[in-house]
């Protein structure tokens, strides 16, 4: 794997924050070494969600990765993850899943939201080896709605507590990593005091009564099934009903209720935007893991056809290695790796800074953050199926791989699903068109204008053509998402360019992958295919 120190973004400061200390190589760094050690015991095969539940739990009382280290030591935090991403091809995407899970969105929201009282119940959660779960997606809200909310948290003024409730069957949690397993949550419901709805808050709950071990009163509970891959982890579904906690178990470092009032602790600060902080930690985590995961299938089928006769060469390339398409595809799927590694590795370099500074990262970061985890996660699905293409019934073999690639689809929907990151870039790029169109000059004064700021010409061509498909469907009568959606094809390319300027930005022309199943887009590469399909779609 490559070492994230030589990879800063153009412009970025020269001098790192504190806390940011000088990397070595990952194989080298000592602490790298334990926590490797920590988990060379992982199982995945013949064992329940429960078993992978109380290795977590062992992991977590041990402390090599401290629930705080998100905020203190960041770089372990990224490090530990692409540590376990390593061992996805042979274990599955569960272990990986619970992990992150458990430390960012769990570990991290509390570390972000929480005030004194509540950092010290963490700390005496990671020392009891507990473990948590992250309860925000529902039903009506799931990885293609957005960040949508309909779980309801109503202060109560008689008892001085919050009622948590699923108001109705939409509302209910789905998809609940470690649902089954957690002894605390992290649930985020719509706050409602005095009748004033406040928005998204995080809470701190008991998912177990801890006097039973049982569920506690409120919560109820359920298995989403048996899945294609990461059966060592537990999914659920969780419902609340009215579920009563007591004020304490608010969140409360931006704002708590004093009295029967929200009062905000910091003006100008969202708690909703911290929130979408462990969102932004959680896609680099994830583009580095898909990232990884290739990079591993990589090696070990290459190990295997670097062995592999191949009588048809005759004698003097003997290797199966050595075909033409398949050695083109190893040499520039790696050089492609270590261009997106590199991409990664400096967005990671500058989240770590804001972390540190306990900044929100600019929105030229989360920009490059969100294109990061879609062109990492799309270019790892499309190489590792064209390598899955190319070794012939090695990769119907058990133990290769190829079995869990499926760990790739659940990066493609985790911490902000790819159409609806897609979705955002496009609608904020045509957001800042239509402003300047507004400004003056029409359309070709705004196209002017954001060539001027480093705009690409294919981006302002496809805001154009968006704009006329909106205009014409509203002139007919359609509303603004019936509009949108007819230019959707449009609006993923516009994505799709979105990402070509920026990586371009931050790391120069991406290198392709020499197709090898012909066609236009074969001949393009994977990097340009990826980029057509995108739009396609």
């Amino acid at each position: 794997m490559l070492s994230t120190t030589t990879h800063a973004h153009p412009g970025a400061p020269p001098s790192r924050a504190t806390g940011i200390r000088q990397e070595l190589s990952e194989d080298e760094d000592p602490w790298a070494k334990t926590f490797a050690a920590d988990v060379a015991g992982l199982k995945s095969e013949g064992i329940s969600y429960q078993d992978s539940a109380d290795f977590l739990r062992a992991l977590v009382r041990k402390g090599t990765l401290r629930f705080t280290d998100i905020r203190d030591d960041p770089e372990r935090f990224f490090l530990a993850h692409r540590l376990l991403a390593r061992l996805a091809p042979e274990h599955g995407p569960g272990f990986w899943i619970r992990f992150t899970v458990q430390f960012n969105l769990f570990a991290g929201t509390v570390v972000a939201l929480g005030g004194p009282a509540q950092l010290a119940e963490l700390e005496a959660i990671q020392r009891a080896g507990q473990l948590g779960c992250f309860c925000l997606t529902e039903k009506l809200a799931g990885v293609n709605s957005g960040l949508v909310v309909n779980t309801v948290a109503e202060w109560d003024p008689r008892r001085a507590e919050f009622v948590i409730h699923s108001p109705h069957e939409g509302a209910t949690k789905n998809w609940i990593s470690q649902g089954l397993t957690a002894e605390k949550a992290v649930v985020i419901a719509d706050l409602s005091v005095g009748g004033t709805r406040l928005g998204p808050h995080g809470f701190l709950i008991d998912m177990v009564n801890p006097a039973t071990g049982r569920p506690a009163p409120g919560i109820v509970t359920g298995d989403m099934g048996r899945k294609t891959t990461g059966n060592d982890l537990d999914n659920a579904w969780v419902r609340f009903d009215r579920l009563r906690v007591p004020r304490a178990a608010l969140l409360n470092r931006y704002g708590s209720v004093i009295g029967d009032e929200y009062v905000p602790a910091m003006a100008g600060i969202r708690t909703m935007d911290m929130i979408g902080q462990r969102l932004f930690t959680g896609r680099v985590a994830v583009a580095q893991a898909a990232l990884g995961f290739a990079r591993r299938l990589l090696d070990t089928t290459r190990a295997y056809s670097d062995a592999k006769q191949c009588t048809m060469r005759g004698e003097a390339s003997p290797a199966l290695s050595d075909v033409p398409q398949l050695h083109a595809l190893y040499e520039e799927g790696g050089a492609a790796l270590d261009k997106m590694d590199g991409f990664v590795a400096a967005c990671e370099l500058e989240l770590r800074r804001c972390l540190v500074a306990n900044k929100i990262p600019p929105p030229s970061l989360t920009q490059a953050i969100a294109v990061s985890k879609i062109r990492a996660v799309e270019f790892a699905i499309e190489f590792c199926f064209q390598l899955k293409q190319e070794v012939g019934s090695y990769a119907l073999m058990d133990g290769t791989g190829f079995g869990h690639t499926d760990f790739l689809q659940c990066c493609k929907f985790a911490e902000g699903d790819s159409r609806i990151l897609s979705q955002k870039l496009s609608r904020d790029a045509f957001g800042e068109f239509t402003k300047k169109m507004k400004s003056g000059g029409g359309a070709a004064g705004a196209g002017g204008a954001l060539l001027a700021a480093g705009w690409s010409k294919r981006e302002v061509e496809l805001c154009e053509k968006i704009h006329g498909v909106v205009a014409a469907e509203t002139a007919g009568g359609a509303d603004k998402t019936r509009a949108w959606d007819a230019a959707w094809r449009d609006v993923y390319a516009l994505a799709a360019a979105i990402c070509d300027r920026v990586m371009g930005e931050w790391c120069g022309p991406s290198p392709t992958v020499t197709g090898v199943t012909g066609g236009a887009a074969a001949a393009a590469g994977v990097g340009a295919a990826i980029t057509a399909r995108c739009a396609k779609m």
